[in-house]
């Protein structure tokens, strides 16, 4: 599957939607693409995994790098349609503890909305 990322104005904030695997090799894309939107001055982003099959330890840092760097800026990051394979990396490394997870991108901006 080829790489896909792609940015939309959500209810609340900005959604990043992804697809395809997250490795070394496509994982700057996000990075940088994170990076952009915390520095224009974005508050609230969803990343939309559902197209996501694979994550490695550096899209997990991508996304690590991306939750703290916005909540510096008074900011919010949060996951959504995160599939089963995805989910147990982010259980594994206990980043779901920190980096609130949701179903869909509804769920996450309904809970954006109500904090």
């Amino acid at each position: 599957m080829d790489f896909t990322l792609s940015t939309r104005q959500g209810r609340i904030g900005t959604v990043v939607e992804v697809a395809g695997d997250l490795d070394m090799s496509t994982t700057p894309e996000l990075r940088d693409q994170l990076r952009l939107l915390a520095e224009s001055g974005v508050r609230a982003v969803v990343v939309d995994l559902t197209g996501v099959g694979f994550l490695d330890s550096s899209g997990l840092g991508a996304l690590v790098v991306a939750y703290k760097d916005l909540r510096e800026r008074g900011g919010s990051l949060s996951l959504a349609g995160v599939g089963r394979s995805v989910r147990t990396v982010l259980s594994i490394t206990s980043v779901d503890r920190v980096i609130d997870v949701f179903d869909s991108v509804d769920d996450a901006e309904e809970a954006a909305r109500v904090s």
